[in-house]
């Protein structure tokens, strides 16, 4: 029985800590925007979602709250999340002309039953017909265009805002893996933490994440990068300006940046030996926002001792990988991880 008729308009979600991307059935990816949702606390209605609603973080008055309905890739606030699907759904339904959608949602590998189904709830209450869920893996791994059908072992790791997905595929199916809640926020984390406590000043989220973009490195640059960041001095609580480097920055991560080595380095000691000899062979792929780091590619190579590879488009790849199932959902049936048809 087909579940999927080329006539349904299917949607595919990356459903991130950081950022929601959808992907539609024959037009790509239609939508990326942050994980925020902006709520009245009176009324309790959605003031604004994504771009609008990232904006306010921060800066809200007492009655508008800007929340991350995600925390470590999973959900934390249920409402807002539900809020925040559906108003995305509704935004791409309403663009598009399409009815209630069959959707396809990227969830971390280590997810719980009762997590599952808080998903699954939310996609269902946000006006869609059916829902399947993909391990952010596999997904990954099939948007980084991956042959995970076939008999031989690849690795992806996909570091992504709320948690570093490590996992050895093949046949299909994933044979081992790894959840580590370390990933993007915990760095922004990490650089917030060391400007207060080296530079004695205040920063907020928006401007770490900026600082660990532009000169965020794992292994020093061949040329030093720095940028210039504002915050609120500790000491006098006026604003003030500094200058910031990528050594300074490499050196305030760098915990976080072995913590995800170590991970990758588990699932490898971990992997069957038939499999660990084809990976060997091809290499370990990084996909999500954390392939970016500057230089986290070189360092994974030299600890592991193995070829790394960045995936192209590497922010892209789950929501990819969602899209590519929707098209081959016969031949990629096994991977979704609740392929039983809801009512």
């Amino acid at each position: 029985m087909k579940f999927f008729t080329l006539a349904s308009k299917d949607i595919g979600i990356d459903l991130g800590t950081a950022n929601t991307l959808v992907m539609l059935r024959g037009k790509g990816i239609v939508l990326k925007e942050p994980s925020v949702v902006a709520i009245d606390n009176k009324t309790g209605d959605i003031v604004a979602v994504g771009n609008d609603a990232k904006e306010m973080l921060g800066r809200t008055p007492e009655q508008i709250k800007a929340i991350r309905p995600l925390k470590d890739g999973v959900i934390a606030d249920f409402t807002a999340t539900q809020l925040m699907l559906k108003n995305i759904i509704k935004k791409v339904e309403k663009r598009y002309n399409i009815g209630r959608p069959r959707v396809v949602v990227g969830v971390p590998s280590g997810i719980t039953e009762v997590e599952e189904r808080a998903v699954e709830e939310a996609v269902i209450q946000a006006g869609a017909k059916e829902v399947f869920l993909i391990e952010e893996p596999m997904a990954a791994a099939i948007g980084a265009s991956l042959d995970v059908s076939e008999p031989s072992g690849n690795i992806i790791v996909d570091i992504g805002g709320g948690t570093t997905e490590v996992a050895v595929i093949s046949l299909g199916g994933i044979v081992i893996s790894h959840s580590l809640r370390v990933a993007g926020d915990e760095l922004d984390e990490d650089i917030i933490n060391y400007i207060k406590r080296e530079m004695n000043l205040a920063i907020g989220e928006t401007t770490a994440e900026q600082i660990k973009i532009q000169i965020g490195c794992a292994m020093p640059l061949m040329t030093e990068m720095s940028m210039d960041i504002k915050g609120r001095d500790l000491i006098n609580g006026l604003p003030r300006n500094e200058i910031i480097t990528s050594l300074q920055v490499e050196e305030a991560i760098k915990e976080s940046i072995h913590k995800i080595i170590d991970i990758v380095k588990v699932t490898l000691e971990k992997t069957p030996p038939e499999l660990a000899a084809d990976i060997m062979e091809k290499g370990i792929v990084l996909a999500g926002g954390g392939a970016l780091i500057k230089n986290l590619d070189k360092l994974l190579s030299i600890e592991t001792g193995m070829p790394v590879y960045i995936a192209q488009e590497p922010l892209d790849c789950v929501v990819k990988g969602t899209g590519k199932t929707l098209e081959n959902l016969e031949k990629l049936r096994s991977v979704l991880i609740n392929s039983r048809k809801r009512r």
